[in-house]
């Protein structure tokens, strides 16, 4: 991968007269909701720390770590190539493991207040709780979390991948707390034999579970915005993989209540797992394409080469440069690495202007990241 400037003066793409300031509306979000999130988080820690106990809180929450792991290297992985800005993860991460939460556990407390209210002395039905209630309530709950990264980051938000991201962020969070609960339970009521049980189902056999559901929405939001959505569409979008998450999330608890769990397990849940990775492998390669044809219009320009279209399009060309600043200066690296990252969403950011998606922002992104990438190239070259 070739480093050298180009060799035509470089036009900017569209011709720019004084492009319009990037709005700040999304770090205003981000850092009030994640105020918002972790104060809820706090909250629900307490409620936590008051039905399990200090000790077991501590137990649970270390073996909840486990599966958290397994799911964030997933999602890291999927996000590698376009890397969704750090604060948008946070958010999708605290809304899931507190606000989703919350949200779950307050409507499950009101249900059994009715319950009592309307039949004294009777228990709420906890198959209907299972296959009725918590899919639609925990996946309303998480489902609103990912809109809102969508309403308020459409910059960030620019088609299915992205959706799949920060649905699958807001599913770990939601899944890591629900896990502490359980593991707490299983230990508090069962002991050490049940806790190793609920952990090998939970945490090793199904840590994507509540990322599958999710995922739905996410998709359909990442869809929205891949085509150009408006209000309607996003609606529509929205409503259609929420159903479908809560259609998932009901088949999964209904084959715990009603079927053969293990049969149901390997002939349903492990299709569609399958499915799920082989439709995340063909939208990865689908980034791939975007980037080497909107940065070969950039190249025609003449702000890249063809060596180094060739580069930023192939994940052996960007792991060749990231070794060939380490070992010619390593303190290049950063600015190799903060090149790789710019260029990546110029492609993204051009993306959207060519297929008519594109606001006021996104001219004024595309200004800001052809100066970046400018600035990288002088980091570089020293």
């Amino acid at each position: 991968m070739s480093f050298d400037p180009p060799a035509q003066q470089p036009v900017y793409l569209p011709p720019a007269a004084t492009p319009p300031r990037s709005s700040s509306g999304g770090f205003v979000f981000a850092a009030v909701g994640i105020s918002l999130a972790a104060l809820v988080g706090l909250i629900v820690l307490g409620y936590l720390a008051l039905a399990l106990g200090a000790s077991v809180l501590v137990i649970g929450t270390l073996l909840a770590l486990v599966p958290l792991a397994i799911v964030l290297l997933a999602v890291r992985w999927v996000d590698r190539w376009e890397p969704e800005p750090r604060w948008a993860l946070w958010f999708a991460f605290l809304w899931g493991a507190a606000v989703s939460v919350a949200i779950a556990l307050l409507v499950d407390l009101g249900v059994q207040l009715a319950a009592a209210l309307t039949t004294p002395g009777g228990t709420s039905d906890e198959i209907a709780q299972a296959v009725v209630q918590a899919p639609i309530v925990e996946e309303t709950a998480k489902g609103v979390g990912v809109l809102l990264v969508y309403l308020f980051s459409r910059t960030h938000f620019d088609g299915p991948v992205d959706g799949l991201v920060y649905a699958a962020t807001v599913a770990a969070g939601f899944a890591f707390t629900e896990n502490i609960l359980y593991f707490g339970v299983s230990l508090a009521e069962g002991g050490a034999g049940e806790l190793g049980t609920t952990f090998v189902v939970r945490g090793l056999f199904s840590p994507f579970a509540h990322v599958l559901f999710t995922a739905c929405t996410g998709l359909a939001l990442g869809i929205a915005a891949a085509r150009g959505g408006g209000a309607m569409r996003t609606v529509g979008c929205f409503a259609a993989g929420l159903a479908l998450a809560i259609a998932l999330h009901a088949l999964w608890n209904g084959s715990l209540a009603f079927a053969d769990a293990l049969a149901m397990y390997v002939t349903v849940q492990v299709p569609i797992f399958v499915g799920a990775i082989l439709l995340t492998v063909f939208l990865r390669r689908q980034e791939v394409r975007v980037t080497r044809t909107r940065l070969a219009e950039y190249a025609a320009a003449g702000w890249f080469d063809a060596g180094e279209v060739a580069g930023l399009s192939t994940g052996a060309g960007r792991r060749a440069a990231i070794a060939w600043a380490k070992a010619q200066h390593p303190p290049r690296t950063a600015a190799v690495r903060s090149f790789i990252v710019h260029a990546t969403k110029l492609a993204f950011t051009r993306n959207a202007i060519a297929t008519g998606r594109a606001d006021v922002r996104r001219l004024a992104d595309e200004r800001a990241l052809l100066d970046a990438i400018v600035a990288d190239r002088r980091a570089i070259m020293g």
